[in-house]
């Protein structure tokens, strides 16, 4: 169990410009990630250093958005103006929590602007827009080489993130201590005033710490 990344919703000006933002305060470029037409939504991507990547994400017009969790929820944070979504966490045997959560996973894939197609399984996304501090899991399909941390450098690396939400509770949702798949990661918990979730992320970069 690992952090595999970090998503963020486009805001009211669009994916690109949010990219283009985001990037310009980072000081380096998103990459196209392309389309994830079982959930109606497409995003750009950052790879960053130790396997994680951060994406930005951008619900579509299409009826797929609507029917799926993670469109649903792409749309409503957007739709409330942008910001951070959530946090996502790779897992190797996706049936174990499964059967913890009795319910089952969901195919995921996404066209690349290559042409090449990535595959994976995901659960939890309902969870999310329920209750924000907690993550959602993923188990790729497809090989190690195609992950969208790809092409990441030590020199860009989530360094903290800043959390509204309770410890134990995330901890009771991984099955695990929370600290597992955080454990490259410095967390700042805050108690919740208002709604839970993901309040900033500092990024170490070449020019120093950018807090998003």
């Amino acid at each position: 169990m690992r952090l595999d990344h970090l998503s963020f919703a486009a805001g009211p000006d669009g994916l690109a410009s949010t990219a283009r933002r985001i990037g310009e305060l980072l000081g380096k470029d998103f990459a196209d990630g392309g389309i994830h037409p079982r959930f109606g939504t497409r995003n750009m991507i950052l790879p960053l250093a130790g396997g994680t990547y951060l994406e930005i994400v951008e619900v579509l017009d299409h009826p797929a958005s609507d029917k799926a969790p993670f469109g649903q929820a792409v749309r409503a944070r957007s739709t409330a103006g942008g910001g951070w979504l959530g946090w996502v966490v790779a897992i190797d045997d996706i049936a174990e929590v499964e059967t913890r959560l009795g319910r089952e996973a969901v195919k995921g894939n996404r066209h690349l602007p290559t042409g090449e197609e990535l595959l994976w399984q995901q659960i939890g996304v309902n969870a999310l827009m329920a209750d924000p501090q907690l993550p959602f899991f993923i188990q790729w399909e497809s090989p190690v080489e195609m992950h969208p941390s790809r092409g990441g450098t030590d020199d860009f690396a989530l360094a903290t993130l800043e959390i509204a939400g309770d410890p134990q509770r995330v901890s009771e949702w991984l099955g695990e201590t929370v600290e597992a798949p955080l454990e490259d990661v410095k967390v700042e918990w805050v108690a919740p005033n208002g709604t839970p979730g993901i309040l900033a992320a500092q990024f170490q970069t070449p020019s120093g710490l950018v807090r998003i």
